[in-house]
This record gives C-alpha cells, structure tokens and sequence, in this order.
C-alpha cells in the first residue's frame, strides 16, 4: 500500500512539474520581443491558434481578433507579393522558411515583418502545426531606403521641392480658406497658428481669439476634452494620425455640434517642422437624420408588424376554410399569398432588428447550448427550405458555448441563404465548423461571383449592397449588417475572405463556455 502511495504521489509530482513547466514556457513566449504564432495544419485554411503579447503588440490586433484567422489577413489588399507564394509552397512542403514580407497594422499603418516558419511534425512525421516568428524591421527597411535615396540624390529633390512648396506657402493658404471644412494647424506645443475661415465661422470666434492661443483653452476650455488630448499629444511621438475621431460636444453660442476630427503631422524642414494638421467635419446634422431615419423605421417595422399578422391569420383561416373541391389555382393563389407575407414579416423583422441595436436596445436571452447540434439542425432546416441546394456540413467540437440560440441561428440561416442567393451557376455550400483555441470556428463557404476588396471593407455596414448585384438580387443590405452586431455581441468577431469569381467564405468565431 505505501508503494501504490509513493507511486501516486510521484505521478501528482510529475505531473505539477509539467503544469508549472507549461506556465513557464507560456510566460517565456509571452515575454519575448518577437512575435510568436502557432497555427494548426490539421485545421481547414491553417487558422492560428496561439499568439503571444508581442505579436498583438506588433500587428495592432487583439487576441480575440487573431485566433481562427489565416495569418495570410495581415498582408490586407496587398496580395501580389511573391513571398506570399514563398510562405504557400513551404508550408505545402511542410518546411521551414525565412522571408521579408509587407503587413499592415489593424489601423492600417504598413509594417515590415521578418519572419520564420518552421513545422512541427509528430512522431509519424505528420506536420500537424506551424510556429511563426515575427520581428518588426520597418526601421532597418527605411534605413535602407534612405541609404538608397541618398545615393540617388533624393535628398536635394526633396529639398528642392520643400522650397517650392515654401515659395508657394501664400498660395496654398488660399486654397485652404477655400475648404469648406474646419482646418486648424498647431506647433509642437499644441499652439494654433492658423485657423481657416470656415473654422473661425463655424464655432463663432475671431481670430484673436484662436491663433496664438492653446487648442484646449479655445472657447473658454471647450477643446479640453481629455480623450482627444490624450490622443492629439501622441501624435508627434509616435507619429500615429487621429482618424475619424467623433466628438460631441456643446460650445457657448452655437449649441451642440457632432464632430470628426481627423489629425495628423505635417513636417517640413525647416521652420515648418512638426506641425499639426486638425481637420473637422461637422456631422451634426447628419446624426440627427440617421436618428430621424432609425426612429421611422422602428415606428414603421411595428406598425406594419400588426396588421401583417392579422392579414396572415385571415389568409390562414381561408387556407383551412377552403373545400376540398376548391379550384387548385385558388388555393395555389392563397399559398403565393401566404409566402410573400411571410417575406414581407421576415423583412420587417430586420428592421427591427436594425432599429434596436441602433438604440442599443438588441435584447440576448443568453444561455448555454450545445453549438453542434444548433448548426446542425439549422443546417437540415435549410436543406429542406431549399432542395435544390447542395449543403455539405463538417467538423464536430462537442463543445458548449452561452448565447442567444435563436440569433445565432438567424446569423448561421442569413450566411446560408446569401451562399445559395449569390451563387446562381453553383448550388454548392460548404459549412465546417472547428475547435480553434478558446473559440468555436463556424464558417459557410460558397462557390458564387465573390466580393472585391472595396465592397468587403464595407460589406458588413448597414444598408450596404455590392453596386453590380442590387439590381439582379433584391434585398435591404442589413441581413450582415445584423448578423455582424450579433456576433460582436456574443464576444465573437465575423468576416469574410474572399476574391471576385472564385467565391466567398464568411467565418465567425463564438467563446467556448466548456468543453466536453
């Protein structure tokens, strides 16, 4: 009996010893400088599903952000780089590589990334996932490209032209007063040193009483606003622009104003070295039509939401009423009937939906469900709401997330119905679904015409449509947009990768709430 003991207390020492090892290389990635990803090979499209601090540091996105993505989504609409092709044969190879590719930040912002590959291979020599490391060489890259420019005598065109543009500072003062947009310039200290004449309008001040002063004493303190001053004195620092920045605000004689205000630094030699431009647009007005627009149509969707319903009972009450020698072509016109009012409530219901979270009123009865059998059963039902569809399910996570079943299943049949709606020469649908991580992969694949970058970056904004499509294909464009605030309500993130005649995949992650 002590033998079986000792032997117990051993494997409990041993396997402390692994947990305490586990957390030690996990605080070891976590404190690296470079930035560390893992990606499972054994998983469709090779998603990530570690990255430490410094790659979240390093690429501008969060965690949650990151995992379940391709790492292939930092290089943005910048695709035709040949070391794309490089990172593809390697891993197709299962080998390891090293490259200098482009990426960009998640605000946008180009960054230069060293970066080595290397497969992990278990003990039959199956590559089952990749590490990636990644370093940030953007200053070496510029110091190369000056190198470079230098040597090609860059250097005095550049300043050849900052004396133009000096020569030239009256004109372009010209033109800005001819903006009509708020425009004001400030010194390194936050000092206006000119103000346009539509800014000096705009806000009911003079001259004297802007230039020369501090921003964040204009108007008796009404620019001090912390946020913005927050981020306006990191702009020279770090170089980084404020993009449309909304700003609420009531100013003395004018009222309340809603605000974009996008900042950047303009640098010159010379006298007009770190200077800051601020631009604002005046969106009040506006805001105000977007609020009358949602309020119309949440009092429109509810009061054509009633007498909808009333119309379908009666028109079921007929269904039921009618003989069975009823002429066929009464009851196939009462069927037609029937379906069209069921178009026309699942339409009103959008809108609803569109309204209420608009108003921040979107209502989620969260509980736990088994995320399986949810895609499942939505799945089979639409397979027999379209028959003519070929749907094809894979993958299993036995996994149990918390959330609205109802709306994540209004998410999963709107991504359906968008694949077989927009793909009319294929019937062809692919649903997986995947452990990745902490998260719950879902994503629908079709074989349709595909998106272009520029319709993708809006694809998910209310009322948005792809311009070629609205006239072949009828709809609001706010099926994504509702599906999208959904899933970012459920802590999740949804995309879509894809390129124009080559079909499109819609991917969206949920948290896992336990693992069985």
């Amino acid at each position: 009996m002590k033998k079986n003991a000792s032997g117990i207390n051993n494997s409990k020492q041993r396997i402390e010893n692994k947990n305490n090892d586990l957390d030690l290389y996990l605080k070891a990635l976590n404190s690296a400088y470079s930035g560390i990803i893992i990606t499972d090979n054994l998983q469709y499209d090779n998603p990530i599903i570690y990255c430490n601090k410094a790659f979240e540091t390093i690429s501008g996105y969060a965690h949650d952000e990151i995992i379940g993505h391709n790492c292939r989504f930092l290089q943005a609409q910048d695709r035709s780089q040949a070391e794309r092709k490089i990172i593809k044969e390697a891993i197709e190879r299962g080998e390891e590589c090293k490259i200098e590719i482009r990426n960009y930040r998640k605000d946008g912002t180009l960054f230069w990334n060293e970066l080595f590959i290397s497969p992990v291979k278990n003990e039959e020599g199956q590559v089952t996932h990749f590490i990636g490391v990644q370093n940030d060489i953007s200053d070496r890259k510029k110091a190369e490209h000056d190198l470079r420019e230098e040597k090609s005598h860059v250097e005095l065109k550049i300043q050849q032209r900052t004396k133009e543009l000096q020569d030239k500072e009256s004109f372009l003062s010209s033109i800005i007063e001819t903006v009509r947009e708020s425009l004001l310039v400030l010194d390194a200290n936050y000092i206006v040193l000119s103000a346009n004449r539509h800014f000096l309008n705009s806000f009911k001040v003079t001259t004297e009483e802007t230039v020369g002063k501090l921003l964040f004493d204009l108007g008796n303190q009404q620019w001090d606003i912390s946020s913005l001053k927050e981020m306006l004195t990191q702009i020279l620092p770090t170089n980084n622009p404020v993009i449309d920045y909304e700003v609420d605000h009531i100013f003395p004689h004018i009222g309340r104003k809603v605000m974009l205000l996008n900042a950047y630094r303009v640098e010159f030699e010379g006298q007009y070295k770190d200077r800051i431009l601020i631009a604002i647009e005046d969106i009040t007005e506006k805001k105000e039509q977007d609020r009358r627009k949602d309020d119309f149509l949440s009092i429109a969707s509810h009061e054509l939401k009633t007498p909808l319903t009333t119309i379908k009972g009666l028109f079921q009450i007929l269904q039921r009423l009618s003989a069975e020698n009823t002429d066929p072509k009464y009851v196939s016109t009462l069927d037609k009937i029937t379906a069209y009012i069921d178009r026309l409530n699942l339409l009103i219901s959008k809108l609803l939906d569109t309204s209420k979270i608009q108003s921040g009123n979107l209502e989620l009865h969260m509980e736990p469900f088994e995320i399986d059998k949810t895609i499942q059963d939505a799945v089979e039902s639409m397979r027999l709401a379209a028959p003519d569809s070929d749907i094809h399910l894979t993958g299993n996570t036995g996994s149990i997330v918390e959330g609205d079943e109802l709306q994540i299943i209004q998410v999963l049949n709107n991504l359906l119905s968008n694949a077989i709606k927009y793909s009319p020469e294929s019937k062809k649908v692919e649903v997986s679904i995947h452990k990745v991580a902490n998260f719950v992969k879902i994503s629908v694949r079709d074989y349709g015409m595909g998106i272009s970058y520029q319709d993708r970056q809006k694809i998910f904004e209310r009322f948005f449509r792809v311009s070629h499509i609205q006239k072949k294909f009828p709809g609001l464009g706010i099926g994504l947009y509702v599906s999208h605030e959904i899933i970012l309500h459920h802590k999740g993130t949804l995309w879509v990768e894809s390129e124009p005649g080559e079909g499109s995949t819609f991917n969206f992650t949920l948290p896992i709430l336990i693992n069985k």
